[in-house]
């Protein structure tokens, strides 16, 4: 039914610029336009994960919610978690326009969105706001493109939303923030995480309860450089590692907006994404929850996702494409297919083929 109905909105909403068609749906989910899941999730879809109870293992990548002004009705939706962000410590308007393209022949986006957010104090509010109504919301936080702190700057957003956020996620793989990535080289990621543990510590001393820390890497990661960065991840003692954000890789695209500059999303970065997943749920030998992001726009692709090792999926260009529907189809597909194997839960299927798809080419 949410299919159907969503086949004729669509083409009123790609009227629209794609920033613009963004904007028109986060207001329809703040006066509550949006549908609404009905009864409580299967059991099977359950998990405890970074300590935190997820309903069902679906949620919603950042850059979808900036500024934390869709949570609740992302939850409402039926997703078992929202992340909210990335968020800056000061408001930033990010890459001159335009700067989001729809690639539909490909069923994908690029965006050069560049952390363009309302800051800190804006997010913090609204979180504040809705303090005691339930769910896991989480907050990804980032650092100013200006800032001669950048480390300074992920530690502020521990200080500023431990008593809100259910967990962070540290963003150091966005393409569209000059410099960002090199965050992710060893020594550069030790002191990051130095900061951000430090911080979280300080916050904790204070009687604020301790929140889990995910980082979430790039797509683009050389071979070669998986392991060291799965080192340091593992030897700060990291809770999660959501594998991954958008690549600046064009390869097999059709489409004429494909040179386009920014960060790839959707169907065609599925592939590479899951190859990168795999390989990093190897090299940590599954110890590690992994958050499965890139390419999700079915039941289908999001069972591969887990069988690669993710233990938790986030979907964002798949909405895009399909409509809000696609969170039921991927609950019932999931459930579906847990039963038919004989399983209890969902985390049985967890990297069941990932050394098959870790041994794929890129």
């Amino acid at each position: 039914m949410l299919n159907t109905l969503y086949r004729f909105a669509r083409p009123a909403l790609f009227a629209l610029d794609p920033e613009d068609a963004h904007e028109a749906t986060i207001k329809a989910l703040e006066r509550g336009l949006h549908p609404r899941s009905l009864g409580a999730d299967d059991d099977v879809l359950r998990q405890k994960v970074f300590g935190l109870e997820f309903p069902n293992p679906i949620g919603v990548a950042a850059g979808y919610d900036k500024d934390a002004r869709a949570a609740d009705a992302v939850l409402a939706m039926g997703c078992g978690f929202a992340e909210i962000g990335t968020v800056t410590p000061r408001p930033q308007p990010g890459n001159p326009k335009p700067r989001v393209f729809r690639l539909v022949g490909d069923r994908a986006l690029i965006n050069s969105l560049g952390f363009n957010n309302g800051g800190h104090a804006a997010a913090l509010a609204r979180l504040e706001a809705r303090k005691g109504k339930g769910g896991i919301v989480a907050v990804n936080i980032g650092a100013n493109k200006d800032s001669t702190d950048r480390p300074g700057d992920y530690a502020k957003g521990i200080e500023t939303f431990s008593h809100v956020a259910s967990y962070f996620t540290v963003n150091i793989s966005s393409p569209n923030t000059p410099g960002l990535r090199d965050l992710q080289a060893p020594a550069a990621l030790d002191e990051l995480l130095s900061r951000v543990m430090d911080a979280r510590a300080r916050v904790v001393s204070q009687g604020i309860p301790r929140r889990p820390i995910v980082v979430k890497i790039a797509p683009d990661v050389a071979q070669d450089d998986i392991a060291p960065i799965c080192e340091r991840l593992a030897a700060h003692a990291v809770d999660g590692i959501a594998v991954s954000n958008t690549t600046l890789s064009r390869d097999g695209l059709t489409d004429t907006q494909s040179a386009k500059s920014g960060g790839l999303s959707g169907r065609p970065l599925f592939r590479r994404s899951t190859i990168m997943l795999a390989r990093v749920f190897e090299q940590t030998g599954g110890r590690i929850p992994l958050i499965g992001i890139g390419g999700i726009d079915s039941g289908e692709t999001a069972l591969e996702k887990i069988e690669a090792g993710a233990t938790l999926l986030q979907v964002y260009t798949g909405l895009v494409y399909a409509g809000p529907g696609l969170i039921g189809e991927i609950k019932s597909h999931l459930a579906r297919d847990v039963r038919r194997r004989g399983y209890s839960d969902v985390g049985a299927l967890r990297g069941t083929k990932a050394k098959q798809w870790a041994a794929l080419s890129l």
